[in-house]
């Protein structure tokens, strides 16, 4: 099979659909891995790291859809990406789709068969999910840290607490707590 990683485009995202090693394995087994030009920049994945293991480099995201029928994402498909499927391709990636009815209908226009990560069971488990929720918690509490900090217009708390002060306690700056 011809599986291709796009570079993702949604704002904010740095992450790639497949790392180096994964590519490998599946070129181990008789398939052909394309990978965007830079798509692992973002995670630090250089494309020599993806040629290392018998991917191969293409130019850009329409040459990674012409060559593919496997499309394997992180993100759902921005609108010029939904305009380069077509029915023989298989999307496979995190879609969101009770938030989206327009992508909804977009994907079912396209004609190509999606897959969404978060719908993928094994036995009673979302497997592909879970992590990611793992890690959305554990950002979470690094990114309230970071709001509440006063040098960044936060109360002045401070989550993980020092020696003295309580976790979550209000700052020394902040000038009284509340009632």
């Amino acid at each position: 099979m011809n599986i291709g990683i796009p570079k993702e485009i949604k704002a904010q995202e740095h992450r790639v659909a497949m790392i180096p090693t994964s590519a490998g394995e599946l070129v181990k087994r008789g398939h052909r891995v394309f990978i965007e030009a830079g798509a692992g920049t973002g995670s630090s994945y250089s494309d020599e790291a993806y040629l290392a293991m018998g991917a191969e480099i293409l130019p850009d995201a329409d040459s990674i859809f012409a060559a593919a029928e496997l499309i394997v994402k992180v993100k759902e498909p921005q609108p010029d990406e939904i305009a380069r499927l077509q029915p023989h391709h298989v999307l496979v990636t995190y879609l969101h789709l009770a938030a989206g009815k327009a992508l909804t209908e977009s994907l079912v226009a396209s004609g190509c068969t999606a897959l969404a990560y978060e719908t993928l069971e094994v036995n009673h488990r979302l497997p592909l999910l879970e992590p990611m929720s793992e890690i959305a918690g554990r950002m979470s509490s690094i990114v309230g840290s970071y709001h509440l900090a006063k040098h960044n217009g936060g109360r002045g708390t401070l989550l993980g607490g020092v020696p003295g002060v309580a976790p979550g306690a209000w700052s020394s700056s902040t000038a009284a707590l509340p009632a």
